[in-house]
């Protein structure tokens, strides 16, 4: 009895001290990551202002060619375009600074996921091209989220840009969104060269990247954008096998 009695007690000091072991581990990731996102907020205050300023240039000049009637209407048309795509780049260098401050109130409107993802497909299309890739889209009616419009085109682009450049020539990336137990459920899947468990572990983390020349940036505002929205963002990959990233958000109603 006296055996049993102090096995028992040596599981339950255990099972308590492995516990408070996983506790001090989550806290002192927690700790890490705020001390790269305070990292990464300095960093993007330092360069936003001369990011900005070439960008005010390049959009003050197509203000004016929209209004040259030297122009074509189809040319006044991609001008147009364009200056959407510089508004989008301005919006994100306000969320990236966000990053490590207080966000400030942004517009939070009913979203219809089907249409930004159509605007998304029809942008990265020609991208896609460069390397004979597709995308196959395929989205349920009346798919809506309560968000940010620009900020969740910023979080497709970024997720769909990524697979495109993952899968292989020749390759095609699946975009599917339906509705399922009271949320949005959208799914990117490409067949590229997938990643190990450690890498999958590191996404999102500031300066991580798999590309030769990436920051690891973009994933982290997307990790931010999802969190935002009460968003839940998960990566299933193999090496070999593709990458399959599934993004959850509760359904607003229409």
């Amino acid at each position: 009895m006296n055996f049993l009695a102090s096995q028992i007690l040596l599981y339950f000091i255990f099972h308590l001290t492995n516990l408070r072991i996983q506790k001090q581990r989550v806290y002192y990731e927690q700790v890490q990551q705020a001390e790269r996102m305070r990292t990464t907020g300095q960093l993007a205050a330092a360069v936003a202002h001369e990011i900005r300023n070439p960008l005010t240039v390049v959009n003050g000049f197509l203000q004016y060619y929209v209004e040259d009637p030297a122009f074509s209407q189809s040319q006044k048309q991609n001008f147009a375009l364009m200056m959407n795509e510089l508004d989008t780049a301005e919006h994100v260098i306000s969320q990236f600074l966000s990053v490590s401050k207080p966000d400030n109130v942004e517009k939070v409107d009913n979203v219809d996921v089907e249409m930004v993802l159509k605007d998304v497909t029809e942008l990265l299309n020609m991208y896609g091209l460069l390397n004979d890739n597709g995308i196959e889209l395929n989205v349920e009616k009346d798919c809506h989220v309560a968000a940010n419009s620009i900020e969740l085109k910023q979080l497709f682009i970024n997720l769909i840009k990524n697979a495109i450049e993952a899968s292989p020539h020749s390759g095609s990336v699946k975009v599917k969104a339906v509705k399922a137990k009271g949320q949005v459920c959208i799914q990117i899947i490409d067949n590229g060269r997938g990643m190990s468990q450690e890498e999958v572990k590191n996404l999102g983390t500031p300066f991580y990247s798999l590309k030769s020349k990436g920051t690891g940036l973009g994933l982290m505002i997307c990790f931010n954008i999802v969190e935002k929205y009460n968003g839940n963002i998960q990566f299933v990959s193999y090496p070999g096998e593709g990458t399959t990233v599934t993004l959850k958000f509760p359904l607003a109603p229409n």
